[in-house]
């Protein structure tokens, strides 16, 4: 049952605030894309060239921006961290070093603990990038690039908690980011690499994390009478067998639905070999794949299992539809 707000004077007021601290914020980030010039290129290549470590700080709420943002880049394939200013100062300066590059946030650019951090950051010759909201400020005078964040005002009623610059600066941080993780050529394989574990991990997990392998995989060679492969598929329990030619090389499979179809079409079924009632050239799937890939397949394709093969056509191993859903990973 949706409620009606329009009837609500609580209600009305509360929507209609909400809807003005979006829209502002809203505003400020959609004014970012006039701004986008070749200051944002320089940024983007300064920190392409790195040859060290993407620096980013920033004191207060912009430092909790700054975190996420050495995150973001983090994820996507720029090595990134976070330093606060005023630890820094009181002994984490040494993190500094020759080659990396800093990207720091202050809205006003004159944070004194950012600003205390310039000596080091100049005698090192290490590039600085500034996002700011006063392009005239100490900070900026000081940088290489200056990314100008500014906002017409801030979503607090009285216009002071940092909101909509805090959200302005948090875009243009990840601007930088998918930038240059398209510039990286980062792809999903890359980010399955850095993100093992929680959510993501589940989701990009590769087949061979999951596939079994060995004694496990039901297997028999072309020449197994038809008594053999009921056997095998009876003993290891996956509604199928793969058939080998030489016990390495992957020549087909035999599933229960080929079984029930030899019944019907031959009497002399027994007298068979399971190169003879193979099917060929099956469905299969590298062990480097992502699982997802192998859930697409199977799903579009309505079967439940994959052989697993290597790049020579070897069998290494096989994937089963449930093993995707015992990891729990869709």
């Amino acid at each position: 049952m949706t409620q009606n707000f329009k009837n609500s004077g609580i209600g009305s007021k509360t929507l209609r605030t909400a809807c003005e601290v979006l829209r502002i914020e809203a505003d400020g980030i959609r004014r970012l894309i006039d701004r986008l010039d070749h200051r944002f290129e320089r940024a983007v290549q300064l920190i392409a060239e790195t040859k060290g470590r993407v620096i980013v700080t920033g004191m207060g709420k912009s430092g909790l921006v700054a975190r996420k943002i050495a995150a973001t880049f983090s994820s996507t394939g720029t090595p990134s961290f976070f330093l606060h200013p005023a630890e820094a100062i009181h002994g984490d300066l040494g993190i500094l070093v020759a080659g990396d590059t800093v990207v720091a946030l202050s809205y006003s650019g004159e944070t004194d603990e950012l600003l205390r951090l310039l000596e080091r950051i100049k005698r090192l010759g290490i590039p600085l990038i500034s996002m700011t909201g006063n392009p005239q400020s100490t900070l900026a005078q000081a940088s290489d690039v200056v990314l100008d964040v500014s906002i017409e005002r801030e979503a607090c009623v009285l216009n002071l908690a940092p909101t909509a610059s805090t959200t302005a600066s948090l875009a243009m941080g990840d601007a930088l980011a998918v930038v240059l993780q398209q510039r990286r050529g980062f792809q999903e394989d890359d980010f399955a690499e850095l993100h093992p574990g929680g959510e993501v991990g589940r989701k990009l997990r590769r087949v061979e994390h999951l596939m079994h392998t060995g004694d496990a995989v039901p297997m028999v060679r072309v020449e197994a009478p038809m008594r053999e492969v009921i056997e095998e598929m009876s003993n290891k329990g996956f509604g199928l067998t793969t058939v080998t030619s030489d016990g390495h090389t992957l020549a087909g499979v035999i599933t229960d639905g080929d079984l029930r179809r030899l019944l019907q079409a031959k009497s002399n079924w027994m007298d068979l070999t399971a190169g003879d009632c193979m099917t060929r050239q099956p469905l299969t799937i590298a062990a480097r794949e992502l699982a997802t890939k192998a859930l697409n397949i199977m799903e579009s394709r309505k079967i439940t299992s994959l052989p697993v093969v290597d790049s020579n056509g070897c069998l290494a191993g096989l994937l089963h539809l449930h093993d995707l859903w015992t990891t729990q990973m869709f």
